[in-house]
């Protein structure tokens, strides 16, 4: 049985960790995207499925097509951050199943309902944005997620002639304290939690 994590790493990933609106200068490198990627793919997903698909923006020329497809405060975010992701889904990521979950004719659960097809994607994709969110933080990087630009945009810009939609969007680097605002209320267990 695993033991519990030492307050430091706790702190780390969840109770020290902040949502960036800005970053230091320091570079991030493929090694890191390659790392944070390794964790993810870790996390459970429904029958392994692994529906993520991650545009990584890191060149100056990727960062502005983004920019320009996001609301006015968050293109400076974009353009400023040394790397910014876009987390996608594969609507048609059964078709690996195969492959990912081959002790059971899984393909066939989704290809014959593109209703459930289409929530395990976008529930699965987001499970995995919030692996990688964890990930980021686990090996030293700050991010920050964010709705606030044209998914059907982004969609024909990155993922055109593919069955990849965008989910969320992430700037990732090295956070500039100074860009964080203060610490907002989280609800306590009581107003938010039963136990049946």
């Amino acid at each position: 049985m695993p033991n519990p994590l030492p307050d430091a790493a706790l702190d780390q990933l969840f109770r020290a960790a902040r949502s960036y609106n800005g970053y230091s200068d320091s570079t991030v490198s493929e090694t890191e995207l390659r790392a944070i990627y390794e964790l993810v793919k870790m996390g459970p997903t429904s029958a392994n499925c692994q529906p993520l698909r991650i545009v990584w923006c890191v060149s100056e020329e990727a960062k502005a097509k983004l920019a320009a497809l996001a609301s006015a405060t968050n293109q400076a975010k974009i353009l400023k951050a040394p790397v910014t992701a876009i987390l996608g889904m594969d609507m048609a990521f059964y078709e690996k199943l195969p492959q990912l979950f081959p002790h059971a004719d899984a393909r066939s659960w989704f290809t014959s309902s593109p209703e459930l097809a289409e929530k395990t994607a976008f529930r699965n994709s987001s499970l995995q944005g919030a692996y990688f969110i964890l990930a980021a933080r686990a090996i030293g990087l700050d991010t920050g997620p964010m709705s606030g630009f044209d998914n059907d945009a982004v969609d024909k810009a990155f993922f055109a002639g593919t069955t990849v939609k965008s989910n969320f969007i992430s700037t990732l680097g090295h956070g500039d304290p100074s860009t964080i605002f203060e610490r907002l209320p989280r609800p306590e267990f009581e107003e938010t939690n039963s136990i049946a």
